[in-house]
This record gives structure tokens, C-alpha cells and sequence, in this order.
């Protein structure tokens, strides 16, 4: 006896159903392959150490490897870049930290990246809190004493930075703006050398992020007038907050959190974010970022999104406010 044929609709039925099978073990397989985690940066700075805590546990948590990629160049922009390039597949990740995805953008004619459009936010790791540094030997023993001098004597004095445009630069104009102060900007080629010529006495002021300071704030050779952080830092209690000494504007810690390329679906966004969640919840984790002079910070993914939105809009206020030559 001759069968009867299926119809189309029961065709296209069990068709769909196949498809939908095929895609949940496909999403349900995420991630089968080490993932690769560009850090846009040199290696042993604060966004490579911070990387390099969490990408271990993060990878426990995902069954799979995570592998550091060092792309350093152009503040962030040749790391960043080329994360934003590659394939949406949650196999690629980066390193979207304020400096790369908020200052360095704001200062540049045309960025070679959106920080908004091309990344998929992911979630905030850590919150690296900054510092006012001075030399040890200075006379100066307070913030607002520091303020003083610098009002009493405008262009006397000077502050160093890791560049024209970096963060440090400009969160030293921000700094000059909310205090009514003048002090001469002087760049180098990264913080390191900065802090050498302060150590020898060469410059006044340095804003800093505090894991690269705290080892000569603990030796006695700088001293720290303020810290931005949520409440003073358990290794240094005698030093105030921004927001102590009277200046909340200033009390902003940089981020560093995660992201991918743009077009990463949400089921592996999200599986990457659970993924921070869990291992931001380890306690060795949380007491190596801590030793960093960091606060942990898992966030949603719209929070995280927000939060990198917010700081571009903070940013380029500051960059008009200076009347900066964009690079």
C-alpha cells in the first residue's frame, strides 16, 4: 500500500524543531575552545595585572582557558581596535577599561573605534582607586595645604602624567578645575617615568593609580594627600578621600572591566557575565584585586554599558572644558 506523503506543515514543523535543537546544543556548548582575552596594554601594568588575577577563575568557571593577549600600543586604541574586529563568537574578549574606553576616544579627532557601538559590555571587574602623590620631603603634609601653595603661587609648580591626553593628564585638569588651581602639565611616556622624576624631587604632583604608587608610599618615599575611593584603604588609613577633603568630583576610581566585540549573542553574554559573578565571589580573587589597591566590582551588563556611557559623556565635558587640541 502506498504511503501517504507528509504535508508541509508537519514538515516545516519537525524542520523548525531540528533547527531548534541544533541551536540550543550549539549555545548550550559555549565555550568548547580557550578564549582569548586581549589586555591593550603592556604586560605587568595595572589592566594586565587585573587581567591576569581574574582570567584563571574565570576560566574554571567556563570549563575552558582563558589566554592573555598583550596588544599594547596608542593608549589602548591598537588592542582595542583589534578586538573590535574580531569575529562576535564570545571566543574573543578585551580588556575595556576607562582609559582606553573613555579618555583615550575623547581626546582623538577621529578614534579609530566607537567604546559605545562596537563592544558588547560584559561587566565591571575592579574599581582601581587613584592618589595624589607628592614627594616625602615635601613641606606640604595636607591636600588643602597642597591647594594653597598652588593658589598662592600660580605656574609654579608642576604635575606629571603619562602622556598628553592620557587619564593621569586629565584628571589633573579636572583637578585644576574643581580646586581654582594652576599647575604646569608635564608628559611623559608613561607613569613610570613620571614617578622617577618625582622620587627626584624634578616635579611636584603626580596622579597615579594607587598599585603603582603603594610601594613607595609604604617605603616613606612619597607621600599620599588623597585617594579616590569609596572610604579609605585599609593599607593606607591616615590618608583621606577626595570626597573628605571636600572635593567629591574627584572621588571617581577608574574601572576595568570586560567586553566583547559587538553582535555577541545574549545567551553567551550573559554566560560570560554569571561567569565574572561567580569568580569575582572568590575570596582569593577578591583579596589579590584588593592587594592591588583595587575594589572588586561585579555589575550587571546594563549597569556595566551605562557605566562606560557615562564616563564618555564625563570625559568629553572635561576635554571641551580644557579647550584640548585634539590629537
Amino acid at each position: 500500500m502506498k504511503q501517504k506523503p507528509k504535508s508541509k506543515k508537519w514538515t516545516t514543523v519537525i524542520a523548525a524543531g531540528a533547527l531548534s535543537v541544533i541551536t540550543t546544543s550549539v549555545l548550550a556548548a559555549y565555550p568548547d575552545q580557550p578564549i582569548r582575552l586581549v589586555v591593550p596594554y603592556a604586560p605587568g601594568g595595572t589592566t594586565d595585572l587585573i587581567a591576569r588575577i581574574v582570567a584563571p577563575k574565570l576560566g574554571e568557571a567556563l570549563g575552558q582557558s582563558v589566554v592573555i593577549i598583550n596588544k599594547p600600543g596608542a593608549g589602548g586604541a591598537i588592542g582595542s581596535l583589534s578586538a573590535s574586529r574580531e569575529k562576535p563568537d564570545g571566543y574573543t574578549l578585551v580588556m575595556a577599561v576607562e582609559s582606553s574606553h573613555a579618555v583615550n576616544p575623547s581626546v582623538q579627532k577621529t578614534p579609530s573605534y566607537d567604546p559605545v557601538k562596537d563592544f558588547s559590555p560584559i561587566s565591571n571587574l575592579a574599581n582601581v582607586l587613584g592618589v595624589l602623590d607628592i614627594n616625602a620631603d615635601s613641606p606640604i603634609q595636607t591636600f588643602q595645604q597642597l591647594v594653597d601653595m598652588l593658589k598662592a603661587d600660580p605656574d609654579k609648580y608642576t604635575f606629571g602624567s603619562s602622556g598628553n591626553g592620557g587619564y593621569s593628564h586629565l584628571f589633573g585638569e579636572r583637578f585644576k578645575s574643581v580646586t581654582q588651581t594652576d599647575v604646569l602639565h608635564v608628559p611623559y611616556k608613561g607613569l613610570g617615568p613620571a614617578l622617577t622624576d618625582l622620587l627626584a624631587g624634578q616635579i611636584n604632583v603626580v596622579f597615579d593609580n594607587l598599585p603603582s604608587s603603594a610601594g613607595h608610599l609604604e617605603s616613606g618615599k612619597l607621600r599620599a594627600l588623597a585617594v579616590a575611593a569609596p572610604e579609605r584603604v585599609k593599607q593606607f588609613p591616615d590618608v583621606p578621600t577626595y570626597a573628605e577633603v571636600g572635593y567629591p568630583q574627584l572621588n571617581t576610581p577608574s574601572w576595568f572591566g570586560l567586553a566583547a566585540p559587538a553582535g555577541v549573542p545574549d545567551d553567551i553574554l550573559e554566560t560570560l557575565n554569571q561567569a565574572v559573578k561567580k569568580t569575582l565571589a572568590d575570596p582569593d580573587v577578591i583579596k589579590r584585586i584588593e592587594q592591588q589597591g583595587a575594589v572588586p566590582d561585579y555589575t550587571t551588563r546594563a549597569d556595566f554599558s551605562t557605566m562606560i556611557e557615562e564616563s564618555n559623556q564625563r570625559w568629553q565635558q572635561v576635554v571641551n572644558d580644557i579647550n584640548f587640541e585634539k590629537l
